[in-house]
């Protein structure tokens, strides 16, 4: 099949003029500002751009840039895919490495999108806020994600957004950074159960919050989930609150991602001095760098998310 690039000035309407000449969406990047696409329609197939020459996703990935990163909450989302609004988490990407993103539907009710699947090393959404209503292949009928529940999305798992509620908000994380959102035109979700299916060496995984105790962790506890377990040592993720001190002493990490996202309350980060945290702040620590976080308010509760060397 022949490819044409075509740029546009606007995506959005490219695409829809495209549709209504009869093309179909195969993919589209990246998710959290959309400026390339492609559509095919008897075996003509077209590229579409907003940003001529922007770098392409590619299934390779690339090197790790570590750094330390403080994203503070209240700026403005932009508009992704399927109508939601995305909040980039870090900024400098980590060499392209790592994408983290806050993600909200505000109005609820069904969403815009489509059965798709991604080319990624690792994919969590981490629900903060309402709830979401998902489906995901070989995982039976579709459910509703929860205030604190978790899923793992394996490399290539199709899957689709159905509906949430007001004021939807989640934290997606994914490595590489930038990643296509391929379109599966024949697969109809749902469609069965197959247990303990593998996808591209991990496991799918829906983690409730609800009923899950709270362990001992740094000096505090956490909530811990079988993200490790599901991936083989490649991420973990837990929520975390502070001991009776108001502290938390986090364990040095040697991997590489080590991220943090404030779900509720404020404490003190220290790291390279001290820097005040609040609802919806998010930071990077750099591997093998020690860092805890002290005069936490009693209702803090921490996402906090590590990953081992994806290499």
């Amino acid at each position: 099949m022949s490819e044409r690039e075509i740029v546009c000035a606007d995506l959005a309407s490219a695409i829809d003029g495209l549709k209504r000449d009869g093309f179909r969406l195969d993919l589209i990047y990246p998710a959290d500002e959309p400026h390339g696409a492609v559509l095919s329609k008897d075996g003509d197939r077209v590229r579409l751009t907003s940003r001529a020459g922007a770098p392409r996703p590619s299934d390779a990935l690339p090197p790790f840039a570590p750094e330390f990163v403080l994203t503070r909450a209240g700026a403005s989302p932009g508009e992704g895919r399927a109508g939601m609004l995305y909040r980039d988490l870090i900024p400098s990407r980590l060499g392209s490495r790592y994408i983290a993103s806050h993600i909200a539907i505000p109005d609820g009710g069904p969403v815009a999108d489509w059965v798709h699947f991604h080319r990624i090393a690792m994919q969590t959404i981490f629900v903060r806020r309402g709830w979401v209503r998902v489906v995901y292949e070989d995982q039976g009928d579709p459910f509703v994600m929860h205030e604190g529940d978790l899923v793992l999305q394996p490399p290539g798992i199709r899957h689709r957004v159905l509906e949430s509620s007001p004021g939807l908000e989640v934290i997606e994380i994914s490595a590489p950074a930038l990643h296509a959102t391929f379109a599966d035109h024949e697969l109809r979700l749902p469609n069965g159960t197959r247990p303990g299916r593998v996808f591209g060496g991990q496991e799918f995984l829906h983690h409730k919050a609800s009923g899950t105790p709270w362990t001992p962790f740094g000096g505090g506890e956490a909530q811990e989930t079988r993200v490790s377990g599901a991936t083989s040592g490649l991420a973990e993720v837990r929520v975390v609150r502070p001991g009776e001190d108001g502290s938390l002493d986090v364990p040095v990490h040697d991997g590489e991602l080590a991220f943090g996202f404030v779900l509720d309350g404020s404490g003190v980060l220290e790291f390279g001095g001290s820097h005040e945290l609040t609802g919806a702040d998010a930071f990077v620590i750099p591997p093998g760098e020690p860092w805890r976080l002290g005069n936490a308010s009693p209702d803090l509760r921490l996402l906090h998310v590590t990953t081992a060397k994806l290499d």
